[in-house]
């Protein structure tokens, strides 16, 4: 568990320093830059197709895990409009709250205990 808390925290650090550069370079216009990837049906396009595929994944998992309460809704949606920064930040703070018990960080309390 140490081990991915680290990585947790590696991928955290990469990707907000990489975002601050590039915002600092070419401002906040990502989504305009994102879709106009997408229209132009090129592999920038297909992978932004693919990854955002991947943030819904992972926001419906975020939202599954809390049952679809309020709670999980509302963490649900910040994982889709937040990426690797949101879901590496919960997944480290959910290592915490479970004492490293995979079971419970992946499915919840109630579910894990079932």
């Amino acid at each position: 568990m140490t081990a991915f808390r680290a990585f947790l925290i590696l991928v955290w650090v990469m990707v907000v320093g990489y975002t601050a550069i590039v915002i600092s370079n070419h401002g906040v216009g990502l989504l305009g830059i994102f879709c106009g990837d997408m229209r132009t049906m090129g592999w920038p396009g297909q992978f932004n197709l693919d990854f955002i595929f991947m943030l819904t994944f992972s926001s419906i998992w975020v939202s599954w895990r809390h049952q679809f309460s309020t709670v999980g809704l509302v963490l649900g949606l910040l994982a889709l409009f937040f990426g690797s920064v949101f879901l590496a930040t919960y997944l480290f703070i959910l290592s915490w709250r479970t004492q490293g018990d995979v079971y419970k960080t992946l499915l919840g309390g109630r579910r894990a205990a079932a």
